[in-house]
């Protein structure tokens, strides 16, 4: 087998702009998700309309973002506000998607990015919530993006930052959250999962080129679903390498 003329960033980033529909919302954090939503607007998703934490909405990103504050963000937005109306923007069910990182995932898309171990005696602490709390709980459907290692894909994740479905079925609604919202997909470095609607648990929906099943199963320390089929995921295009490497990220600050 020849070996594959990208990297596992770069398939990440494609496998997540794909996942784009065109003329979305969505809430973009710092990194891969930028990249993501800057190579679906140059291919399958032109309309799409980005939303920052910090009141960025509707940018044209021609150059590539640092962070999620800075005036790359806002250049020839819809509008320039501030985290608060971009938090009620999303309360008020106006946001399709939110691109989410974590340190540690559950099987019903619970998220941890604040501390390992005890909160109070933590062996890590983490960067912390930031916007992920709002974003989890709001926007009607959230993607996670992570390393895929047994330590992270874990039964019960150490703290509670993002809600995903909690418990299970019908215990986000219980809790208070927006009927309808949750956990959509797992963007991780060996595969594509989603949710199944019964159980709500993790399920593997496509595997990358050269994983097999038995490899995400040993990355993951709790069981996934397994549907009768398991999809492949195309390789990342000539043209979707040559944007993200020409275009996107010239200066190679993420691939």
């Amino acid at each position: 087998m020849s070996e594959p003329t990208y990297t596992r960033t770069e398939l990440m980033i494609c496998v997540a702009a794909r996942l784009f529909e065109d003329g979305a919302t969505c809430f973009i954090g710092t990194g891969i998700p930028m990249l993501a939503a800057m190579l679906a607007a140059k291919t399958t998703a032109p309309n799409l309309v980005p939303v920052f934490e910090f009141g960025g909405t509707g940018a044209i990103l021609e150059e590539l973002p640092r962070a999620v504050g800075e005036a790359r963000t806002f250049h020839k937005g819809i509008s320039a506000l501030g985290i608060c109306d971009t938090m009620e923007t999303a309360q008020r069910g106006f946001i399709d998607y939110g691109f989410l990182g974590g340190a540690q995932i559950d099987p019903y898309g619970n998220l941890n990015s604040v501390v390992i171990g005890d909160h109070d005696h933590p062996r890590v602490r983490l960067p912390g919530s930031g916007g992920g709390n709002d974003v989890g709980s709001f926007c009607w459907k959230t993607i996670a993006i992570m390393q895929h290692d047994a330590r992270r894909f874990i039964p019960k994740v150490d703290f509670l930052t993002t809600p995903g479905f909690l418990t299970g079925p019908g215990t986000r609604q219980a809790a208070g959250l927006p009927p309808g919202t949750g956990p959509a997909y797992v963007v991780s470095t060996l595969a594509l999962m989603d949710y199944e609607p019964a159980s709500c648990r993790m399920r593997l929906k496509a595997l990358y080129p050269g994983v097999t099943v038995e490899a995400v199963v040993a990355s993951t320390n709790f069981e996934l679903v397994m549907p009768t089929h398991v999809e492949d995921i195309p390789a990342p295009g000539a043209e979707e390498l040559r944007l993200l490497r020409d275009e996107i990220d010239p200066l190679k600050f993420y691939i």
